[in-house]
């Protein structure tokens, strides 16, 4: 199974971008599906998870800005971003793990916060 991040790019702050993630295969072999950033120089952080059943948890900087969802039948997963902040800005990355094995991760999309 591979998995394709897509939707990022430039916006303004105040703004929205909203995050696609797709998967080759069914999302739900997964237990859960997460979104991260890394941002230059540091390193890669959790951003928000949904677990098979669709609970969804956040980081307490994207708690009330930042919404994971997915769907289920597309095989795709969503991070819709409002409120945008100059550090919001780095590269973002969904991952999908199956319990007892290796994570599988996308390849980053870049988002850029700037007025």
């Amino acid at each position: 199974v591979q998995l394709q991040a897509s939707g990022g790019g430039l916006a303004h702050p105040g703004g929205s971008l909203t995050l696609s993630c797709a998967s080759s295969g069914s999302i739900l072999a997964f237990n859960e599906m997460n979104w991260y950033r890394q941002s230059l120089g540091t390193e890669r952080d959790a951003v928000a998870r949904i677990t098979r059943d669709g609970k969804t948890m956040y980081e307490d900087f994207s708690e009330g800005r930042f919404t994971i969802s997915k769907d289920n039948a597309k095989n795709m997963m969503y991070l819709e971003m409002t409120d945008l902040r100059p550090e919001d800005t780095g590269v973002y990355y969904c991952n999908a793990q199956t319990y007892g094995t290796r994570p599988i991760w996308g390849q980053g999309t870049q988002v850029t916060v700037s007025s």
